[in-house]
């Protein structure tokens, strides 16, 4: 009887309805456009969670969790540590990072350790301290050390950041969220990698890009200062001799 009963599940095995789910999603702007007025801009990321193209089903069944991530350009950050010795502060120890986040940014529907656990939030960089924890020749617990640091410093000027609450779902399976760009935001290509959470694991997950771009005299400027950066300080170093010796002009009468 036991037997024929296993023969019976592998018969129903391949008829029974896959519970796969899909994301499917979108933002509001795909590029951003600094100029001299610029003081930030607000982004909508949303989406819909429906079942897979091969589902036989119609409808998905939650509740779910989404988190949103937004990551700006990478770039090579040294965190050092000042000391103070006779006197004088002086850099004692530093700790580079290869390839970090130069903007951070995550939305959640809810607090992250309710939606899963930490050790799988670590594992996909959802959690800022994840990227104080990439592996460095300086050891773990100095990169530790210095990453949560450095990462402080960039929340302070709203380059790092967590906004628990920050998803909203209009319905089960329809969410929006909302992130207001800083000023600061470095220009560079931006992505925005979407989770969709049940019972505490992923399910499914979408990534989207948009860019950051300097226009107009914006965009000379930062062209000039990275193309040809002798003659940029050479420009400087004239407009700033001109400054002064009009400025000298100018009180003198």
């Amino acid at each position: 009887m036991k037997r024929l009963w296993l023969v019976l599940l592998a018969l129903l095995l391949p008829v029974l309805p896959v519970q796969a789910e899909r994301l499917v999603s979108g933002i509001s702007n795909d590029t951003i456009q600094i100029t001299s007025s610029f003081d930030g801009e607000r982004l909508t990321f949303y989406g819909t969670i429906a079942p897979d193209a091969g589902s036989t089903e119609r409808v998905v069944q939650g509740p779910f969790d989404v988190v949103v991530v937004i990551l700006g350009p990478t770039q090579n950050r040294v965190a050092r540590e000042m000391t103070h010795n006779f006197g004088i502060w002086l850099n004692t120890e530093q700790v580079e990072f290869k390839r970090f986040p130069s903007y951070f940014h995550v939305l959640s529907s809810k607090r992250l350790i309710e939606i899963a656990d930490i050790n799988l939030l670590n594992e996909n960089y959802i959690l800022p301290e994840a990227h104080a924890m990439a592996p460095n020749p300086a050891g773990f617990m100095k990169t530790l050390e210095f990453g949560r640091e450095l990462i402080r410093l960039m929340s302070q000027d709203g380059l790092f950041g967590v906004q628990e609450n920050g998803v909203q779902f209009m319905s089960d399976t329809f969410y929006s969220a909302q992130l207001t760009l800083p000023s600061s935001a470095p220009p560079g290509p931006y992505i925005a990698q979407t989770y969709v959470f049940k019972n505490g694991q992923i399910i499914a997950r979408k990534s989207e890009g948009f860019a950051v771009r300097k226009i107009d005299f914006e965009r000379f400027l930062a062209q000039s200062a990275t193309q040809s950066p002798l003659l940029y300080g050479i420009a400087c170093v004239v407009l700033a001799l001109f400054t002064g010796w009009l400025g000298g002009v100018l009180f003198r009468r």
